[in-house]
């Protein structure tokens, strides 16, 4: 049993932190809010989300499963306006989704989770811990994708640096600690990533001042940050680029 009601902005919060690694995806529900676990077709970034039901306008369920298709989702999005709110149930016997936005009622198909693993999340422990302004990462991240298609993140005991190197040309970011809200780095730390994941990830932080990272010499990156007006919390890793010697 499943019965909600959500800010259209709230949802559509969770469905850019999605669609940014998967398709479809399950959602765990229980009695205290919803989350999922998923894994990109590549294995190389991963997606762990959080929402309270304090994130819900209204919320009802018992403990299921709902397999979602996050294209439908965006479709439903789409006809929803500013400020409007959406209700959503399951109907268990037809195994859909039933949205309501305004007067118009969507009857969802749900996906089959029998396939659909809960990956667990690697206990890492990174040795940097940085807080960052997002629009300043975004803005990096910018410059970057006009030189190369990877990017190295480098944390030092008083600097976040974000560099990229193509064939002729060079991008970097570099912050210096005062303009970091938090940085906890006793050693120098470089690992290397796709930019084109990297970038994805930052992108579906969405309205969020800052995002962390952690972050270690050739270990995935761990970026966390808030949804849903603290409501919700997601965790994204993703898998470093091993340079060749």
């Amino acid at each position: 049993m499943f019965k909600a009601k959500i800010k259209a902005e709230t949802l559509k919060e969770v469905v850019d932190v999605i669609s940014a690694l998967v398709d479809e995806a399950k959602f765990n529900i229980t009695s205290d809010g919803v989350s999922l676990r998923a894994v990109d077709p590549a294995h190389v970034a991963m997606l762990d989300l959080a929402l309270q039901k304090k994130g819900f306008e209204e919320f009802k369920a018992k403990e299921c499963e709902l397999g979602i298709d996050i294209d439908k989702l965006k479709d439903v999005l789409k006809l929803a306006g500013a400020g409007d709110i959406l209700d959503l149930e399951h109907d268990e016997d037809k195994n859909k989704l039933i949205l309501d936005v305004g007067n118009i009622t969507r009857r969802m198909a749900l996906v089959d989770t029998a396939g659909m693993s809960d990956p667990k999340v690697p206990n890492l422990n990174l040795p940097a811990k940085l807080i960052v302004n997002t629009n300043e990462l975004r803005r990096g991240l910018r410059a970057a994708e006009a030189v190369s298609d990877h990017v190295a993140l480098i944390a030092s005991s008083d600097s976040f640096e974000m560099v990229s190197e193509g064939d002729t040309d060079s991008v970097n970011l570099k912050l210096p600690k005062a303009l970091l809200k938090e940085l906890d780095c006793k050693e120098n730390q470089k690992s290397l990533f796709s930019l084109d994941y990297f970038s994805t990830m930052v992108k579906a932080i969405g309205s969020t001042p800052e995002v962390t990272m952690y972050i270690g010499t050739d270990y995935p990156i761990n970026l966390e940050f808030d949804i849903a007006e603290g409501n919700g919390h997601v965790k994204y890793l993703l898998a470093p680029r091993i340079e060749s010697e």
